[in-house]
């Protein structure tokens, strides 16, 4: 299966610079979708006289649509390119705002949110491809570094935004503003952006899934894929119950719930900055460091209760847990990205899609069976992810130990 090339646009040389700042600026897209109007959760149950769970439904639908599109996409965009979808990602993404924007039927946005992660997925999974198409070496290790960094953003500015959004004008602005980001972004990409796939792969479904085997039987990178996993599950949780705690068990308004997601952004942000100043320690031993990092600060979580429970102690002790997990996202997904160099798409998009698959469903399965009330039921959620890292930790260390040990005997 063959697709013509002379109707694909390639990027000029001269407009890498603004194409690259664009693929930045398109990062935080997926952060956007889902952290823009966790400040409206609450407000959306009561306009639509639907529950918690039901409004929660709207942050996992987009994650499961989001996760399995991306298993699927990846090897797409590796046989057809990567700017076409992409620009039909951004207008699909931005029309999906719109309709959720004038509609109060729960079930219509739904299906906007589904469309929404298979739209932001074309563009996200092209957008990682970019960089491997257009960079190598050292270079592409330190954008690939730069990656989690950059997508942090989206936690840190969008509830900020959203909280005086939904103050000011009412939780539609928010979907107003996530179409207009996407027009704004869609234009730009037009004039200065293209097509980057320089080594096309042959839509064949036995040879593709063979890659996917290959990449699935590598367990460092499975179980890599998990430990992403549970890292973004920690933020998921807490912005799928924040802000109930803060307005309705605190009585804080939407602005303190923006405000608080804000600080915990900058709290993912600074464990990608760690990340990436620890990049050449030596892997385990730093992740096994983390570990500890989080486990000491979710016990002192738990037993700080019995003494006190605010504002303060919540976003204190959440910073710092997001603090780790921002840190050990950083790693892994900096080791994924970069293991299947010549087939980046299905690498990212299979990266991607196991991820927020894993995302949607622990997520969802925690708030439900451990509901959003109050501190120390986001505390025992905490708890439990960092014990299941724990979990895959050791097993990490068992195979790369098991490892060590087949090449030191081929050695001798």
């Amino acid at each position: 299966m063959t697709i013509s090339t002379q109707k694909i646009r390639p990027i000029k040389e001269k407009n890498q610079p603004t194409a690259t700042l664009l693929a930045f600026a398109l990062m935080p897209l997926s952060g956007f979708a889902t952290d823009v109007y966790i400040p409206s959760l609450p407000a959306m149950g009561a306009v639509m006289h639907i529950s918690s769970i039901q409004v929660q439904l709207t942050l996992s639908l987009f994650l499961i649509s989001y996760g399995v599109s991306q298993l699927f996409i990846g090897s797409i965009l590796d046989s057809f390119g990567r700017f076409n979808f992409s620009m039909a990602g951004l207008i699909t993404f931005a029309i999906a705002s719109l309709i959720i924007a004038n509609t109060h039927n729960i079930y219509l946005i739904y299906l906007m949110r589904v469309i929404h992660g298979i739209t932001v997925a074309l563009i996200i999974v092209a957008k990682r491809a970019y960089f491997v198409d257009q960079f190598s070496g050292e270079k592409l290790k330190h954008y690939l570094s730069l990656f989690t960094i950059i997508w942090s953003t989206g936690p840190i500015v969008a509830p900020f935004v959203g909280g005086y959004l939904q103050s000011a004008f009412g939780w539609e602005s928010n979907f107003y503003f996530l179409a207009g980001y996407a027009i704004l972004i869609a234009i730009l990409e037009y004039i200065f952006s293209g097509e980057t796939l320089k080594h096309r792969t042959e839509f064949n479904i036995k040879k593709i899934v063979g890659i996917y085997a290959e990449m699935i039987k590598t367990s460092s990178f499975t179980l890599g894929l998990l430990m992403l996993g549970l890292a973004y599950t920690m933020v998921m949780v807490y912005n799928m119950t924040g802000p109930f705690i803060i307005e309705h068990q605190l009585q804080l308004t939407p602005i303190t719930a923006g405000y608080c997601s804000l600080i915990l952004g900058f709290a993912w942000m600074v464990g990608g900055f760690i990340g990436k100043a620890t990049i050449n320690k030596p892997f385990y031993n730093k992740l096994l460091i983390n570990l500890f990092f989080q486990i000491t600060f979710v016990a002192l979580m738990i037993i700080s209760l019995s003494f006190m429970s605010n504002l303060f102690s919540l976003v204190f002790f959440a910073f710092m847990i997001h603090i780790g997990a921002g840190y050990t996202y950083n790693n892994y997904f900096t080791y994924s990205m970069s293991r299947f160099p010549k087939n980046a798409g299905i690498a990212g998009g299979l990266s991607g899609g196991v991820v927020y698959i894993i995302v949607s469903f622990l997520s969802y399965g925690i708030v439900s069976f451990i509901p959003a009330k109050d501190e120390r039921n986001l505390s025992y959620s905490y708890l439990i992810l960092i014990l299941l890292s724990g979990l895959v930790m050791y097993v990490i260390f068992r195979i790369n130990k098991k490892h060590k040990a087949v090449k030191a005997a081929i050695a001798v």
